[in-house]
């Protein structure tokens, strides 16, 4: 086994407070926050243009597939990994590496000469996205004294509502603009004069900052649940289009063997040196276990949605880019909305039931959106769809603001940051499977040969059903969240609410 301890000089450097006169933390803050917005819009930017990627390169569906799981999946593997390694190495180091990556990765897909550069550069910016984002909260924690923090959270909130929001319409923009003659490559290629400017600003005005006990590295950990992942998701992903071999259900009951021996590995790692990339022991507190169930659930029920939504739109009933982003935005907004509300005074007042009612409300708006596209069929117009997508924002909005902090709530505070780095985890690796589900649940309900006049209402059809998919992974959402503690404990010791999202509840070790 492959292990990193800390490094002396983090054991030994002096502990030091974040500096409140320090005027370089609001830059520090510019950079790291846009570096987030980079990497979110980049995962909402590409399922726009996922039909002008495959017309121009020929991609297959299963491809298709790849080039969003494929980013999930090497974003799930590495995120635990990638804060720790900050944690030892210094999350400055580890930003600067990660968004240098970052935009190498994403010049790469910008120029991909075929779908399978495509795929293994976007596996590329899974990874590196996988360095630089578990950095930013942990250098916001570092670099701002508490009472400046929720300020900060609360930036970063609305960060992350402007990049759901501006990021369908800007890959739908750049798409249809065909710059230079580029089609959808333009949506990498942004990244590169960010990605720069942060590299040459981060060295400038973000402070180092270390763990004094950073947890040691589990590369077997990783290893194991990267394969598991891969077993479990290649098989779903090609088998639709390689006729379902025996090989591909042989690997798929093989990765649940891979999962038990990940459980023995991560058992005896706890045992050893209590550093195991997944902490068993949290699984023993209830609203833990079912929160992580329900986040892995609703990751499944997103990836397949966003996914198919795009098809439908563009493939089925023959839209443009532009007019398919444009049609997403009020879903975006209704979740900025009720993501405000639902934290700040719903969930206060009504705790779980707010979570509940969220899920009801997206299985609600998703029947309507089935009742829609089945009436109106391909003559189903934008206007048409506004309400199913304001009820489903609505409900994905009363859920995903609040979720991790009545998850979070009852785990005991030393591994606060283990829960979290596990939950977020497994929010990307939900979105992998999702998407390798798409060929049973969309691709395996179209037939194949189909005429041009055949293809818009089995587009239709097969959105319709994936809608039933997706509609009964809600109401299992919603039956497992009776598992969630009706009200969530707040953690507030010295009038500083504890920071669930930050890997190392210590005070950091500032290196200027």
């Amino acid at each position: 086994m492959t292990s990193s301890a800390p490094l002396p000089s983090t054991a030994a450097a002096p502990t030091v407070s974040p500096d409140p006169s320090d005027r370089r933390r609001w830059f520090a803050l510019a950079i790291v926050m846009t570096a987030a917005f980079m990497d979110l819009v980049d995962v909402t930017i590409v399922n726009i243009a996922i039909p002008s990627i495959k017309r121009d390169t020929g991609a297959s569906f299963s491809s298709i597939q790849w080039i969003t799981a494929g980013y999930a999946l090497a974003f799930a593997a590495g995120l635990i990994t990638g804060g720790r390694l900050g944690d030892i190495f210094g999350r400055k180091r580890l930003f600067l590496i990660g968004i240098g990556g970052f935009t190498v990765a994403s010049a790469l897909c910008g120029f991909a000469a075929n779908p399978e550069m495509l795929v293994a550069s976007r596996i590329l910016q899974g990874g590196t996205a996988a360095l630089m984002v578990p950095q930013v909260l942990s250098i916001v924690h570092a670099t701002f004294p508490a009472h400046e923090r929720g300020k900060v959270f609360g930036l970063f909130g609305a960060i992350v509502g402007l990049g759901a929001v501006s990021g369908p319409l800007l890959g739908a923009l750049l798409t249809e603009w065909n710059i230079a003659g580029l089609e959808w490559r333009p949506i990498f290629l942004i990244n590169l004069p960010v990605g720069i400017a942060g590299l040459v600003l981060g060295r400038k005005f973000i402070t180092e900052s270390k763990a004094p006990k950073a947890l040691r590295l589990d590369l077997i950990g990783v290893a194991l649940v990267t394969l598991a992942m891969l077993m479990l998701i290649y098989p779903l992903t090609r088998g639709e289009e390689l006729g379902w071999p025996l090989w591909g259900y042989l690997s798929m009951a093989g990765s649940l063997l891979v999962f038990l021996v990940l459980v023995l590995v991560e058992r005896e790692k706890a045992r050893r040196d209590g550093s195991p990339l997944v902490e068993l022991s949290l699984f023993r507190v209830k609203s833990f276990a079912a929160g992580i169930a329900v986040q892995l659930t609703f990751g499944i029920g997103l990836g397949i949605f966003f996914l198919v939504w795009t098809l439908y739109m563009q493939e089925g009933l023959g839209w443009s880019a532009l007019r398919a982003g444009t049609t997403g935005i009020p879903f975006s907004i209704a979740v900025s909305f009720a993501a405000g509300i639902s934290v700040q005074k719903l969930v206060p007042r009504f705790g779980r039931k707010v979570l509940q009612a969220g899920a009801l409300l997206m299985a609600a708006g998703l029947l309507l959106y089935i009742w829609e596209s089945d009436r109106y069929g391909m003559g189903i117009t934008s206007w048409q769809m506004a309400l199913p997508l304001v009820v489903m924002g609505v409900g994905m909005g009363l859920i995903v603001a609040p979720l991790a902090d009545v998850v979070l709530s009852e785990v005991p505070k030393e591994h606060s940051g283990s829960a979290s780095g596990l939950f977020n985890t497994v929010q990307q690796m939900g979105n992998a499977f999702g998407l390798a589900l798409v060929s049973v649940v969309f691709f395996g309900a179209i037939g194949d040969d189909l005429t041009p006049r055949q293809v818009g209402p089995a587009f239709a059809d097969a959105f319709e059903q994936s809608l039933w998919w997706v509609a009964g992974v809600l109401v299992v959402i919603f039956v497992v969240m009776f598992a969630l503690p009706a009200r969530a404990k707040q953690h507030v010791e010295g009038g500083d609410a504890a920071d669930p999202a930050v890997e190392a509840a210590d005070e950091p070790v500032l290196t200027h």
